[in-house]
């Protein structure tokens, strides 16, 4: 599994590289971790409501192909876009969505934070509030978009919409529950080896 750092990168730029890397991908592509944060932006799923935008703002909405509903992405946000063939793997989607849950509770649990998946939505949650999203694309035997971890942001904007398509749902982050926040270089280590070791990519 090759591991990509993009640092701060522009959304749409992003977006268009993993559909033609998902788009030319052949049977012996490898995989790949795409780490980076996002410029501020909120991005609409495909079955996206518009009424879940509740105010509108300088920051662009993106339509995009990944399942859910509107979310929002900024600097101090953890992304990780994981570009893998399930089907070659012999995994299923809801393994690479437990794969991913689990690595971020993993994480999370380096720092003291007890977190948890909720069967009934994708994500993370700390004590009822999201600390991390969830969203994929299935194409082809194969998934892009991913995660984002909410470390140390803005997270204002989120009170812009209904998260998720979730009214009232409360956001937080790693700033917000420890007295340092960690550097977003040091989660992003310590996150992608977790990934690895879940989706089987390497030993635990």
């Amino acid at each position: 599994m090759k591991i990509k750092y993009l640092g701060l990168a522009d959304y749409q730029t992003v977006f268009n590289a993993m559909r033609q890397f998902s788009d030319s991908r052949r049977a012996d592509t490898e995989d790949e971790l795409w780490v980076l944060q996002h410029p501020p932006v909120f991005t609409q799923g495909m079955a996206g409501k518009a009424e879940h935008l509740l105010a509108r703002s300088s920051i662009p909405v993106v339509q995009i192909d990944r399942g859910g509903q509107i979310t929002y992405h900024g600097p101090g946000q953890l992304i990780v876009y994981t570009l893998i063939d399930f089907k070659r793997r012999k995994q299923s989607v809801r393994a690479i969505v437990s794969a991913l849950e689990n690595a971020i509770i993993r994480t999370l649990a380096d720092y003291g934070i007890a977190a948890t998946a909720d069967p009934k939505r994708p994500g993370v949650y700390v004590n009822g509030r999201k600390i991390a999203s969830l969203g994929l694309r299935i194409k082809n035997g194969a998934v892009y978009h991913g995660l984002a971890l909410n470390i140390k942001m803005d997270l204002t904007p989120f009170q812009q919409i209904n998260p998720c398509g979730y009214a009232g749902l409360e956001m937080v982050q790693m700033a917000d529950l420890l007295d340092n926040a960690p550097e977003i270089d040091e989660v992003a280590e310590k996150l992608t080896g977790y990934l690895q070791q879940e989706l089987g990519f390497q030993a635990a």
